[in-house]
Formats: C-alpha cells, sequence, structure tokens
C-alpha cells in the first residue's frame, strides 16, 4: 500500500511524482497478484491513453469516475504502470496505490483489484486494505449492501463510507477481526486522507521536505526513494497498531486534522512473519516490541495481548 498526499508549496511535482512510482515499484515484494493507482484531481478525468501492448479488458482497465480515475491490472505494478500517465499523475493532488496479494477472492477478477471505488453518502470512497479480516462478522453486524467483489476488503469499506464522525470510525474499526491497513479518501473531500492501522498490518507515514505526505507499508520504502530520486524525508513514522489519522493540508502543510486510538483484535494465526515481508530485521524488531493488539480464539472471547 501506498500514496500522497500533494502540497501546493512543493515547486516540482515531479519529484514526488518520482518518488510515488519507486513506491509502488517496492510494493510489489508485498504482493504481485494485481496492483492499481487511483489519481484523484476533484474534477472530471479527461479521456486516457489505449491500454499498453499486450494488456487485454480481463488484466487491464483504466476508469474514470466523476473526480478521479482508478487504473488497475493483473500482476505487478511495474505492468500497470506507464508514462504516459505521468501528466495526469503530475496533476492529481491525492493518489492511492496498491499491490495485491490475494488473501480472499479470486486474484483473476480486477473487482477484487485495488484501489477500490465504493459508493456511499455520494459519491462515495476510494479506498485500500492491506491485510485479512472476518468479513463474514461484519456482514452479520451491519446492513451492508451486495459486494460487487468477492474480497473482505469491499464490506469493510461499505461500512466506513458511511460514516463520518471520528468515534463512528474508531468504533468500526475496533469491531474488526484480523489484519488491516487502511488509506482511503471521501471522493467529495479529495484533500483529505483516512489512514488506519489495526492489527499487525505494517503502515507508515512519511512527510518529504516539500510538504508532500506519503504513506506505505514499509519504512524501508522510503530510505529507497530517496536513494532513487530528489525526494528527501524530514519525517518517517510507522503507526502503532490501534490508529486512525485523518490528515489534510492547512495552508499548504500536512496536518493531522482528526485522530483515535482504538484496541485492534488479531486471530492468533494472524501473528506470522509474514506481516514483516521486506523489512529489515531492525524495523521488524522494532515492530514487534510495540505491538498491542489482543488475540480472539475462534468462538471465544477476546484476550488482551501480553505486549
Amino acid at each position: 500500500m501506498f500514496g500522497l498526499l500533494r502540497s501546493p508549496r512543493a515547486g516540482d511535482p515531479g519529484r514526488a511524482s518520482d518518488a510515488l512510482v519507486v513506491l509502488g515499484a517496492l510494493a510489489e515484494e508485498r504482493g504481485r497478484d494485481s496492483a492499481g493507482i487511483a489519481l484523484l484531481t476533484g474534477r472530471p478525468a479527461a479521456p486516457g491513453p489505449e491500454a499498453p501492448a499486450g494488456t487485454a479488458g480481463e488484466r487491464y482497465s483504466d476508469l474514470h469516475h466523476d473526480g478521479c480515475r482508478v487504473v488497475k491490472g493483473r500482476g505487478g505494478f511495474g505492468g500497470v504502470w506507464h508514462p504516459d500517465l505521468l501528466p495526469a499523475l503530475d496533476a492529481s493532488p491525492t493518489v492511492l496505490g496498491h499491490t495485491r496479494w490475494a488473501t480472499q477472492g479470486t486474484p483473476h477478477d480486477l473487482a477484487n483489484a485495488s484501489p477500490l471505488v465504493v459508493p456511499g453518502p455520494p459519491p462515495g470512497i476510494i479506498a485500500t486494505h492491506n491485510g485479512d479480516i472476518e468479513a463474514g462478522e461484519l456482514r452479520a453486524l451491519h446492513a451492508l449492501p451486495p459486494a460487487t467483489g468477492t474480497t473482505d476488503s469491499e464490506p469493510l469499506f461499505q461500512l466506513l463510507a458511511g460514516l463520518r464522525a471520528t468515534t463512528e470510525i474508531a468504533a468500526a474499526l475496533a469491531s474488526l477481526t484480523g489484519r488491516a491497513a487502511l488509506a482511503w479518501t471521501d471522493r467529495a473531500r479529495p484533500g483529505r486522507v483516512h489512514l488506519a492501522r489495526a492489527a499487525l498490518s505494517p503502515l507508515c507515514v512519511a512527510v518529504d521536505t516539500g510538504q508532500n505526505l506519503y504513506w506505505a507499508s514499509n519504512p524501508r520504502w522510503f530510505r529507497e526513494a530517496e536513494r532513487h530520486t530528489g525526494v528527501r524525508f524530514a519525517t518517517v513514522v510507522m503507526l502503532r497498531e490501534g490508529t486512525y489519522l485523518q490528515a489534510g493540508l492547512v495552508r499548504g502543510r500536512p496536518r493531522v486534522l482528526a485522530r483515535a486510538s482504538f484496541l485492534p483484535t488479531a486471530r492468533p494465526w494472524d501473528v506470522d512473519d509474514r506481516v514483516w515481508t521486506g523489512f529489515t530485521p531492525a524495523d521488524a524488531d522494532r515492530d514487534r516490541a510495540l505491538l498491542r493488539h489482543r488475540t480472539a480464539e475462534r468462538g471465544g472471547e477476546p484476550v488482551p495481548a501480553a505486549a
């Protein structure tokens, strides 16, 4: 998972775009079943180019919605990204990207690929999720509409799409069982992004010296992006489990507009070294030392974690 919220203070949009593409390439280590990128402008998108050579409708899509453009494809990010997208990327104030390792839902259906366009209070949200949650529990607890795909991500975002208050969002996140890291934006307010880390699935937030805000699944990716682009990061922070943030720009600078903490719930088998795929041993050890989820035994009450 990776993304960008641009600051109008940044002089050269190309630098942040270059960093975003590097983050997308690095994200392939966490999944190559499918990949996608959502470019949010807040205004109608112009028609896009033809699909890259060697792609077809069931393997690649470039769809235009009111205020955003979502490009997806089967395989890694390198098969989705192409240079013709650069002008649209440079002009997009908010960008959400995702690479998928399928846990629920076939990887062959692009309806299961993120970013997802999820209806809700008009015009809905654009969303990405890394993890694996008990989607059946959500449907049992909430009256959710029929899904278009078969992932666990879609019912989760159907629930969040109807929520606005910070307390309601935190309560919904606390009701999840399983691994989850999330990024979504309300299409009516594309200048704000919602970021959340529930149990285990990592999520890191960074701000560069141009005041652009980024997020990604691995802190190492930001160090790699510095090596390969002209971007320099002023801060890089790994979110702790049970953290929700709403971030936006205030006078051109990224600010936390709302914040909440909650106690996330994981299943015993969720604690797996694959959570830290691609991490350096030092980054993984630091994150493990701060885990604070509770563990739910199937058919039993959640048990607080020792951490």
